[in-house]
């Protein structure tokens, strides 16, 4: 007697040429099984950004894929698409040069081709976005920019950091940590375009009204990223503004985003039609 067999679901790995980029951007989508089975269904997309150091395979080389199998497999996860970008170094935003405008690719190239490409169901009740350290700073970033855009934003162990001087420590313009952030952010980092672009500083004023907010930290983050993360719960607290919020024991590494990466996947899921 046969097995019922379990229908995988399968990921994709492809590239975007951009206009705006003046080259091709690498993503991978993570495509239910039920993409294949009813070639006439759309689906909800999830937009999952890497942390620094990663790409876009980082669902695939991280056994995150799996989890989200393991998840479906129990009914814990309705079916949606996942699509995560490389981002590079970029932090998910137009740089301060004006050199790589990665925000806009996102906004005018990517989210519109990837939802055309893969039978994204339209609106912004199936449109949620989610990150985790440079790429929770960017799902930030974009959602508290663009709320209109999507329903949902969840974010773990993002790079938030309310003042940036404080951070790089005296000998800014040499410090690794600068370094990292010039590119974006200017050599030295320029306080004023990074506090307009600081998803605390956007949520200081930004109109929220309907984007449900989940994030979370670990309390030994190994770059005070907690600290950034009870700011903002504490800007989100004082407009009144819904949100989940959590400091859940841990460093910042592979371990604690995977332990926590099934609690933003169910809370998107939920969220979705």
């Amino acid at each position: 007697m046969a097995l019922p067999v379990h229908a995988a679901g399968r990921v994709e790995c492809n590239s975007l040429p951009s206009k705006i980029l003046s080259r091709s951007v690498p993503y991978c989508i993570v495509l239910p099984a039920s993409f294949d089975a009813d070639k006439s269904r759309k689906f909800p997309i999830l937009y999952d950004f890497h942390g620094l150091g990663d790409n876009e395979q980082f669902f695939v080389h991280s056994g995150l894929w799996n989890l989200v199998e393991d998840l479906r497999d129990k009914k814990q996860l309705k079916d949606f698409l996942i699509a995560t970008p490389d981002a590079d170094a970029s932090f998910y935003i137009n740089s301060r040069d004006g050199k790589n405008r990665y925000e806009d690719f996102l906004l005018q190239e990517f989210f519109p081709s990837i939802e055309k490409r893969y039978r994204a169901a339209p609106g912004r009740a199936n449109r949620a976005i989610s990150g985790v350290s440079m790429g929770g700073y960017g799902a930030l970033h974009l959602a508290f920019r663009h709320p209109q855009l999507f329903v949902a934003v969840s974010a773990h162990s993002a790079a938030l950091v309310d003042k940036l001087p404080s951070f790089l420590g005296a000998s800014s313009s040499g410090s690794p940590r600068s370094r990292v952030l010039g590119g974006v952010f200017g050599n030295p980092p320029d306080p004023v375009f990074w506090d307009r672009n600081s998803p605390i500083a956007i949520a200081r004023t930004a109109n929220l009204a309907g984007l449900k907010i989940y994030f979370d930290c670990g309390d030994q983050d190994d770059y005070g990223f907690d600290a950034g993360a009870i700011v903002l719960d504490r800007v989100l607290t004082s407009r009144h503004i819904p949100h989940e919020f959590h400091i859940y024991p841990g460093h910042h590494n592979p371990s604690y985003f995977a332990e926590h990466l099934p609690a933003s996947l169910q809370f998107h899921s939920r969220l979705f039609p």
